[in-house]
């Protein structure tokens, strides 16, 4: 078990997400990275799935009150264990009594630490993700504090061990496919966004990226049907600022679409700060589907250390 003894806002428990349900009106939530996510599980022999503490504010202080190991991945950020600095990507033991201290980010925006078998929090509609609008699911439903104890599924062995970086990036190269309202935009509004160098306001959240660049507005208002939301999707509402949504996305939207990002890309935009600047890059559909394999590749890498030190 660990106990928080510091933390900034907006730290939550989440997993894979809610599935199935945004019919209903529940949006999918879960983590931003689900990278870092899954390789931090992997690293301790979980469920890719399973529930983790995602860090983005920081630092965070907790105590572990018992040997228990964990692993930690995400931003490449300044974590000490008991006062001994700790790699990034990492999988160690917290002995009792020990404190870990995580700091800000050198790089990277988000931090993942996953406990043997997940963090034990009640399921709320088939997932322990932390619904933060309508506070459910996670920690009773909020932001973790100090004082709060997270327990783990299960014990494991304590071994140590780390796994390749999959490193955030200062500069940030989106790939995008074409969006279904793509050619409601005039030539020069298209042009803009590819070749504008978008910043990221603060204006930001798990639930959308609002963008800072060209404007994009229409040359006149268009009414759409509304549609079903999935992070990724870049929305250009009437302001013409364009709008990435996120974990934390509505389950619909009426505003055209200009693009998404790539199922392959999220992580990068997880890890990306306000203040960020980024590139959208084309690309069609095979390409979107084959840049799936770099993600494949990465994890199987980390499968292959999490059994190396199982052994």
């Amino acid at each position: 078990m660990i106990e928080i003894l510091a933390t900034g806002p907006a730290n939550t428990v989440q997993d894979a997400g809610r599935y199935g349900l945004r019919a209903m009106g529940v949006s999918t939530s879960g983590t931003m990275d689900p990278l870092a996510r899954t390789a931090a599980n992997l690293l301790l022999g979980n469920d890719e799935g399973a529930a983790v503490l995602e860090i983005q504010s920081f630092p965070l202080r907790l105590r572990f009150t018992d040997d228990c190991a964990f692993a930690l991945t995400g931003a490449a950020a300044p974590m000490h264990l008991a006062g001994l600095p700790l790699p990034s990507n990492s999988r160690a033991t917290g002995h009792a009594g020990s404190e870990l201290v995580i700091d800000r980010p050198k790089l990277g925006a988000r931090c993942y630490l996953a406990l043997p078998g997940g963090i034990d929090v009640p399921q709320v509609l088939g997932s322990a993700a932390t619904h933060a609008r309508n506070g459910f699911g996670g920690y009773q439903g909020r932001d973790i504090a100090p004082g709060d104890k997270l327990h783990c599924q299960q014990a494991r062995s304590t071994q140590a061990g780390i796994a390749p970086a999959f490193e955030p990036v200062s500069r940030l190269d989106l790939r995008v496919v074409p969006g279904a309202d793509l050619h409601l935009f005039p030539k020069d509004r298209q042009d803009a966004f590819w070749n504008t160098n978008w910043q990221i306001t603060p204006q930001s959240n798990r639930s959308g990226y609002r963008l800072r660049g060209a404007e994009l507005t229409l040359p006149e208002p268009v009414s759409l049907l509304s549609y079903g939301l999935v992070p990724g999707i870049v929305q250009v509402p009437p302001s013409g600022e364009p709008i990435i949504q996120m974990a934390d996305a509505n389950t619909a939207g009426g505003y055209p679409r200009i693009a998404g990002v790539i199922e392959a890309d999220l992580w990068k935009l997880a890890q990306a700060r306000i203040g960020a600047q980024l590139h959208f890059v084309p690309v069609d559909f095979s390409t979107a589907a084959e840049a799936l394999a770099e993600v494949d590749v990465y994890l199987e890498q980390v499968r292959r250390a999490a059994r190396m030190v199982a052994e």
